[in-house]
């Protein structure tokens, strides 16, 4: 996962809206979003699959519990012999908060760097495992990409900026989430001026910039959205690319109160 917009308590209807792109190579192989079986260690999740270590990028349960991960863009340190990042998720649906928050601050080290967020919908917790900054996810909006939770990158303010337009237009009580998909497909690259420094060169630098990435080896796979109203019923929306950017899969799911 690669970018992440929040809207918590900014609509009348969905106190909860969450949208999120998953940014990949495109020869890794992935399958969309489904029910996962149970297992002895969890209750089945909502999530899509990276088949190549097992996990995930981002899920929710059927007590409504969420959690999604972003890998922390530092090259120069990435240590391929480090625990698959992807497990977190699975690991942090399963558990309680406390418990999850005592096993990120002792196990942070055993992973490349990463960002986290997890717990119920209606109260979401931020890790930095770079840092070991955690945080609740307050009233308001919140970004998150690939560096700290609420940076200004070009994108991420591009985005919160059109998620607030896109809610403050919206009548009231309704929502148009293909206006969320069009955000989310937004491909404005920044001006080489305002880029990050985050170690990658300045062409992919440019590259990364947009909220929605094509290009042949690596770009955007997943967009979902993500709402949750006042009677606390869920709302999965989640569509699939193609290396040009193109929807090729379309589905939703839904979670209802518990």
């Amino acid at each position: 996962m690669c970018i992440l917009f929040f809207a918590i308590n900014q609509h009348p209807k969905y106190p909860v809206i969450i949208c999120a792109n998953r940014d990949e190579v495109h020869q890794r192989p992935t399958q969309m979003m489904h029910w996962w079986p149970e297992n002895k260690e969890q209750s089945s999740i909502l999530a899509g699959k990276d088949l190549q270590a097992g996990g995930t990028w981002l899920g929710l349960n059927k007590q409504g519990r969420f959690s999604a991960l972003t890998n922390f863009r530092e090259p120069q340190l990435f240590d391929k012999n480090k625990q698959s990042r992807g497990d977190l998720v699975t690991q942090a649906l399963a558990k309680q908060d406390k418990e999850i928050n005592e096993q990120l601050v002792n196990s942070a080290h055993s992973y490349n760097g990463f960002n986290l967020v997890f717990g119920k919908l209606n109260n979401l917790t931020y890790f930095n495992s770079t840092s070991k900054k955690q945080q609740t996810l307050t009233t308001g909006f919140h970004s998150l990409c690939n560096g700290d939770l609420d940076d200004i990158w070009p994108k991420m303010a591009l985005g919160q900026e059109q998620l607030t337009s896109a809610i403050n237009e919206s009548p009231t009580q309704q929502l148009n989430i293909n206006n969320l998909f069009t955000l989310m497909k937004n491909n404005q690259q920044a001006e080489i001026e305002k880029l990050p420094k985050t170690g990658v060169p300045i062409d992919w630098e440019q590259r990364l910039s947009s909220i929605f990435i094509v290009s042949p080896e690596y770009g955007t796979r997943t967009t979902n959205i993500i709402t949750q109203d006042h009677q606390g019923n869920i709302s999965v929306y989640d569509r699939s690319y193609n290396a040009q950017g193109e929807c090729v899969e379309e589905q939703q799911f839904s979670i209802s109160a518990t």
